[in-house]
């Protein structure tokens, strides 16, 4: 059964989540309703927590393409099949302080910086108040407050990644104190959150039942870990803690790649972590962007009537907006005899040419269960999959290639008949090797343009990729691995500029 989230009115986190976003720093919500009036029973600090996975499930974060367009659009897997509007700045490397806050009409990155620090604000007061509290057990409080602790650090995660050095602070401050705050260095507000990661990791539940399957498990923490210490180069840490995830945790690879996102086989075995969404509950159409819409499609135009009626007679229909497929030179480069290729790359469906690839793995052409704009498909965040190739990464290294062919060849198993073992590759090879083995594993699942980022290689990979209908390659500089600080942000507040003024190089 899907975790439905609900969301009571009148109610102290409620009144948080609906805090407009121009006013998310200037009112107090303590004042809206006293927290002393709401945090007392277990039950209460439930529905906080409740709130906060509500808001990561919002159009800025994971329930349209907010962060995707951060972390998958802009490098070279995912491209538009035309240019549409206001998105366009973040693929194409023309985005700007005069633009950033246009883009993801409504979505986009003032929403994503707001919601992601909403997150923090009402995590700091349900940590207030569960020191505060002395009538829940303490079990109880430990799961509360390492659930907490999670949620906070995985939007430092993002913030971080984003916008680099951001505004840092740990207590339930008044708000006219937040409004001051300047930046903190990236490195210590990492280093501080794997701290509250671990801590994450030792009190969480292992796994979930029925009617909780959408919230954070210990591995989960011990995956955003290997993140940090990949991203800091960090290889034995990153080792040990991959290693404890697949030695340790329930979660193992699936023999079908294809099973994997399955909707019938949602919550599967190596799905670490997914956002679970509920129909005529949640909004989401983040599925919509894989999904083709049929005045795109077929090839020939004048099939389009009898491609119409041969979904018809499936309950299918190409109702998507077609906006995030996969680009000529992913579509060039994936290798034919892979396994995985059919699943990440359609180009044909029905015994129609299409005039466009798609990545079936992502879209939906379920008209009757799952009709756009209202879908029920959970978006999975991290997989097992990853963590082999995290570990692969990190052993080799540390000591080269021999102790990590057995990480990435397991994930390979699934990917060629017969098998085709990596092998006999110097320690440079096999780094190339991880770089493509992730490509081809990953696609479309938001690890992308961080993983260019943090090898080093973002701009020569934009620079050397076939895109479809623009060239990014004459725009992308030096500082587009960042975001700049959305204006409205330091308007409010100025100290936002003093360590760094020009916002991470925009100006």
């Amino acid at each position: 059964m899907k975790y439905t989230i609900k969301i009571l009115t009148l109610i102290f986190v409620s009144s948080l989540i609906m805090v407009g976003c121009d006013k998310f720093l200037e009112e107090d919500p303590r004042a809206l309703v006293s927290p002393s009036n709401f945090f007392n029973t277990s039950s209460e600090f439930e529905l906080a927590i409740v709130g906060l996975y509500k808001i990561y499930k919002g159009n800025s974060l994971h329930g349209k393409i907010g962060l995707d367009r951060y972390y998958e659009n802009g490098a070279d897997i995912i491209g538009p099949n035309r240019v549409f509007g206001q998105v366009e700045p973040t693929q194409s490397y023309s985005l700007s302080e005069s633009n950033i806050s246009a883009v993801g009409q409504g979505a986009g990155a003032p929403l994503t910086w707001q919601n992601l620090y909403a997150i923090i604000l009402n995590a700091n007061t349900i940590l207030e108040q569960l020191d505060l509290n002395e009538d829940i057990s303490d079990q109880e409080m430990s799961v509360f407050s390492a659930e907490a602790l999670f949620l906070r650090s995985y939007a430092y995660y993002h913030l971080t990644n984003l916008w680099g050095d951001v505004p840092y602070y740990r207590e339930n401050l008044p708000i006219a104190e937040i409004q001051s705050l300047p930046r903190t260095n990236k490195t210590t507000i990492r280093n501080e959150i794997l701290v509250d990661l671990q801590q994450a990791q030792d009190f969480l539940p292992s796994a979930y039942g029925d009617g909780k399957l959408g919230r954070a498990s210990k591995w989960t923490a011990a995956t955003v870990m290997v993140k940090i210490y990949l991203i800091q180069k960090k290889w034995q840490e990153a080792r040990d803690k991959a290693l404890e995830i697949i030695n340790e945790s329930p979660h193992d690879l699936l023999d079908d790649y294809a099973a994997v996102f399955d909707l019938n086989n949602e919550y599967n075995q190596e799905i670490i972590w997914e956002i679970d969404f509920v129909k005529d509950t949640d909004s989401n159409d983040w599925v919509d962007h894989f999904t083709p819409r049929i005045r795109d499609e077929p090839k020939d135009a004048d099939k389009r009537g009898e491609l119409s009626a041969a979904l018809g007679e499936r309950n299918e229909g190409f109702t998507g907006y077609g906006l995030a497929i996969p680009l000529p030179d992913y579509v060039n480069k994936f290798p034919l005899d892979d396994l995985r290729r059919p699943v990440n790359i359609a180009t044909e469906y029905l015994g129609f040419e299409l005039n466009f690839p798609y990545m079936p793995k992502n879209f939906n052409l379920d008209q009757v269960n799952s009709p756009r704009g209202n879908h029920a498909d959970n978006k999975i965040i991290f997989r097992l999959a990853d963590v082999y190739l995290m570990v692969a990464e990190a052993e080799n290294e540390l000591n080269g290639p021999a102790g990590a062919y057995q990480y990435i060849n397991k994930v390979r198993e699934r990917a060629y008949e017969p098998d085709q073992p990596l092998t006999s590759l110097s320690q440079e090879e096999f780094r190339q090797a991880i770089y493509d083995e992730r490509k081809w594993e990953l696609g479309g699942e938001n690890h992308r343009r961080m993983d260019l980022i943090r090898w080093g290689i973002l701009l020569d990979v934009v620079r050397n990729t076939e895109y479809r209908i623009y060239n990014p390659a004459a725009n992308i500089q030096p500082h587009h691995i960042l975001l700049p600080i959305p204006p409205e942000e330091f308007l409010l507040n100025p100290a936002l500029l003093e360590s760094d003024p020009t916002n991470n190089g925009y100006r």
